[in-house]
């Protein structure tokens, strides 16, 4: 078996330490080549040598993770990033559309990291832009959010989103240039989301960027008029929620 190198970064020496003892225990394809504790040192390490895989946290005494990478942006490893069970961080992992290992994690959780680890393409600099503005800004309205389709990560402004639709297990967006992107995730997904950012869910198969929409039209079993004039409709307990928005807005 091949052997794949890591380097570890964590400023918590417990969370470190686990880590070290949970990949030399349950991953011996892994070789540990170095650890570090701070961006300086994380930094120092990686100039010696580059890691097939750098489990990378976010929040490190003296700066971020994304300082490291700033530092090194011609770094070839894969990243793991690995960081503490926060709501912000993960809506900011959402956003961006990268995968993490959330502390603390199962075996499981980190056996699937490094599975996909070795196949994965590494983080472009829009989505990492993503992450660490969702990151370090955590009460400001998102500006952009990574979608991932079958053949590329696409980042996009939240308010060029007109809509979104339910495909099965897949969800389509509708882009205000007449694009259309899909997705493979669930429109649950993007609900929850998306619902504290003026997006509305008006049926089980549509939620709409409310920025976009002209009229609710009562009749014929209700639905909404956007101002691309495409017409959307309302189920009927959605209706009350979508006038008290529309009586706000």
């Amino acid at each position: 078996m091949k052997k794949l190198s890591a380097i570890l970064v964590d400023d918590m020496p417990t969370a470190l330490e686990m880590l070290q003892n949970d990949l030399t225990q349950f991953h011996p394809e892994i070789e540990i080549i170095g650890t570090a504790k701070s961006v300086v040192e994380a930094s120092k390490a990686l100039r010696k040598q580059q890691p097939d895989i750098l489990f990378l946290d976010i929040m490190l005494g003296d700066g971020t993770g994304f300082d490291v990478l700033e530092i090194h942006p011609n770094l070839s490893s894969k990243i793991i990033f690995v960081t503490a069970s926060d709501e912000y961080a993960i809506k900011a992992f959402k956003f961006a559309a990268i995968d993490y290992v959330l502390k603390p994690y199962s075996n499981e959780d980190l056996a699937n990291a490094i599975n996909k680890a070795k196949d994965q393409i590494k983080p472009d600099k829009e989505q990492l832009t993503v992450l660490q503005q969702s990151i370090t800004k955590p009460n400001q309205r998102p500006k952009k959010i990574s979608l991932n389709t079958s053949d590329k990560i696409m980042v996009v402004n939240l308010d060029d989103i007109v809509r979104c639709q339910s495909d099965n297990n897949y969800t389509e967006f509708f882009m205000n240039d007449g694009q259309k992107i899909l997705v493979g995730k669930t429109l649950k997904h993007f609900a929850d989301m998306l619902k504290e950012y003026d997006f509305l869910r008006v049926h089980q198969s549509h939620l709409i960027n409310i920025q976009f929409i002209k009229e609710f039209i009562k009749s014929d079993g209700g639905y909404l008029v956007l101002k691309n004039k495409t017409t959307v409709p309302v189920s009927v307990r959605k209706k009350n929620e979508v006038i008290s928005v529309l009586e706000k807005m």
